[in-house]
Order: C-alpha cells, then sequence, then structure tokens
C-alpha cells in the first residue's frame, strides 16, 4: 500500500485541523469506491473489516491505517493500492470533501514476487 505525495500533503493539513486520522475504503452505492477519510474512530469497524495496513505520513505523528470490508478484500486481495487525490469534490461524508478534493484508489495487480511474500502462489 502507498500513498502519493499530494495525497500526503492533504493529510497533513486535514490531521493539523482534526487530529489522528483513518481511512476505510468504500464498497460503492452512493461514495462509489473511493477511500473514506475520518477521524481515527470516527468510522467503527469490526470482525468484518480487514486491518490493510497503516499509512506513515512525515510530518504526522500518528499512523493512518487502513481498512476494507472482508467481502470487498476477496476482490481487491491480489492488489497493490495507492491512495491519491484529485480535484472534485467526492459524495459522501470523508474529510476532504470541503477542500474541493477527492481521495481516490489507484490500484495494480500484484507481481508473482509480490504474492509469493503473501503466500498466494
Amino acid at each position: 500500500m502507498d500513498l502519493t505525495e499530494t495525497a500526503a500533503g492533504l493529510l497533513r493539513r486535514l490531521t493539523e485541523e482534526h487530529g489522528p486520522l483513518m481511512f476505510h475504503q468504500s464498497g460503492g452505492c452512493c461514495d462509489g469506491s473511493a477511500p473514506m477519510c475520518y477521524p481515527a474512530g470516527e468510522f467503527r469497524t469490526g470482525a468484518a473489516d480487514v486491518h490493510l495496513g497503516d499509512l506513515t505520513v512525515d510530518g504526522v505523528a500518528a499512523p493512518i491505517p487502513v481498512w476494507m470490508s472482508a467481502s470487498q478484500f476477496e476482490y481487491w486481495r491480489h492488489t497493490h493500492i495507492t491512495i491519491d487525490v484529485v480535484p472534485g469534490r467526492g459524495a459522501g461524508f470523508s474529510l476532504e470533501a470541503p477542500e474541493g478534493m477527492r481521495f481516490l484508489t489507484r490500484s495494480r495487480l500484484l507481481t508473482l514476487e509480490e504474492l509469493g511474500v503473501l503466500g498466494d502462489v
């Protein structure tokens, strides 16, 4: 999992304003399929969610956890995810919406070597 420098810059600003953050990859419907950014703990996760890992952002004290529903993870488990941000307004409650920006997920299939590390080959 990665983060673009543009997304990291926005996360620095959002952290200054809102404190520690978290992401939950939306599964569709009203929000499309987008990484939704919330104050840490505001979106409740549970047994039906998979913790994909934590993003480390220079200048941000706390790592930013990234979550996805377990059912959606079954479709995405073979992809490398990069969180990016582009101009525009998303349709959800993600913290970047008032900034005139929206986070999005870029993905690519994992290489055979990466799959081997995960034990999926």
